[in-house]
């Protein structure tokens, strides 16, 4: 019995570790429906970490690149444009939506139709760099009303 229980004290104190990783949860995933010959689309959700998070890729196999943007007003412009990652705060949620945040996928490999499912991945890292994936599937949509 005392042979029995060193390995089953290091199993446990393995999936305690396991379970205390950071979290991410994803909600409300959508992607703008493309129109034809559209190669480019938006993709919107939000986020809520459990701990303090870096959002640092985004990835979908039938798009060439996929880049975390940012909506900002530069003078009386708003412009769009490419952000390396995105601090995510524990428990606050962030908004990604038309006009601000957003995943920008490009070079379409298909048109996005409404009711289709778009995989997408999103790498973040913790507060000692490791990084994790969490895989969503953004529902596409016609219009950004009919959510």
């Amino acid at each position: 019995m005392q042979k029995l229980r060193l390995p089953l004290l290091a199993l446990l104190a393995g999936l305690a570790s396991f379970s205390a990783h950071a979290q991410l949860q994803v909600s409300g995933a959508w992607a703008r429906a493309t129109v034809a010959q559209q190669k480019a689309s938006g993709a919107f959700f939000q986020l809520k970490a459990d701990a303090d998070l870096r959002l640092v890729e985004a990835r979908s196999p039938v798009a060439m690149m996929v880049e975390i943007h940012e909506m900002a007003m530069e003078g009386s412009v708003m412009r769009m444009r490419a952000i390396e990652g995105l601090d995510l705060k524990a428990g606050k949620t962030v908004e990604f939506k038309p006009g601000g945040l957003h995943v920008m996928l490009m070079g379409l490999s298909k048109p996005l139709n409404a009711g289709d499912k778009l995989p997408i991945t999103l790498v973040y890292e913790d507060k000692a760099k490791q990084r994790r994936e969490v895989q969503v599937q953004a529902e596409v949509r016609s219009h950004p009303k009919a959510q």
